[in-house]
């Protein structure tokens, strides 16, 4: 027969072993639930299998003056920087870059400053970098401090490469995130003679969409190009065919990216 229960001691409040509050099923004033262990969605890491690695992971140095220099000295030619280009428009190897948002002239300082840069900043066993500019190949003349005025154009004093808005200068690639690159690729983009930022793949993707959007959904009838089909107040003997075949949306050099 058991005994009473009486004969049993209690034991006191303070060596009872309780649960804390919140790990308690439905205690506290709020109900809150026992937390239990689960699966943690954690992000894909980032897959590099298609990359291929150049022989040479750094920028090649530049020569300052081309290996056969051409006798004959050239003109001034604006229209190698005016306009949209045409080549080195989209990526090959790497997956960001530097894109030029204006036309102008990269001298050989240009070129030394952008290898240093780069070639400081990146780490050649899991990155690279190449080129999507020629050479300095354009001579440059330029007489002599006091000469006095006629005798003919002077002697080519530099070279220089000619860059076309839309064009990407420099490419990065590798093991590595747009985060990583892009502090250095807005340091140089920022010293270039012209504007000009840092793009990956998917950011120039998007660019280019939103710029057809924007053509596409335009709601503004007078467009420049239907003004200037219009010959509204005789305009037409004021553009250049330049300004016709561009469609306005460049002025020379400038690239006008708030035009549609």
């Amino acid at each position: 027969m058991a005994a009473p229960l009486r004969h049993f001691r209690r034991v006191p409040a303070m060596w009872r072993w309780r649960l804390p509050g919140p790990l308690r099923a439905g205690g506290g004033p709020g109900g809150v639930a026992v937390p239990r262990a689960g699966l943690k969605k954690l992000a894909l890491p980032p897959d590099y299998s298609g990359i291929t690695f150049p022989e040479k992971p750094k920028l090649k140095f530049m020569d300052k003056v081309p290996a056969v220099p051409k006798v004959r000295r050239e003109p001034r030619r604006l229209r190698d920087i005016r306009g949209p280009s045409q080549v080195a428009t989209d990526f090959t190897q790497g997956q960001y870059g530097i894109l030029a948002l204006g036309g102008g002239y990269l001298h050989w300082g240009h070129f030394e400053m952008i290898r240093l840069t780069i070639g400081r900043s990146i780490d050649p066993k899991s990155m690279f970098a190449v080129w999507r500019v020629p050479a300095p190949y354009k001579s440059v003349t330029r007489k002599s401090l006091g000469h006095r005025m006629g005798g003919g154009k002077g002697p080519i004093d530099h070279y220089v490469t000619a860059v076309k808005s839309g064009r990407l200068v420099v490419e990065v690639g590798g093991h590595c995130e747009f985060g990583e690159v892009r502090p250095f690729l807005a340091q140089v983009a920022q010293k270039l003679p012209f504007p000009a930022i840092p793009v990956s793949r998917e950011s120039l993707q998007e660019m280019r969409q939103e710029e057809e959007e924007k053509r596409l959904n335009n709601q503004n009838p007078w467009t420049f190009e239907r003004v200037v089909a219009s010959n509204m107040l005789g305009m037409r003997k004021y553009l250049s065919p330049y300004d016709l075949r561009l469609k306005g949306r460049y002025w020379g050099k400038f690239f006008l990216r708030h035009r549609v």
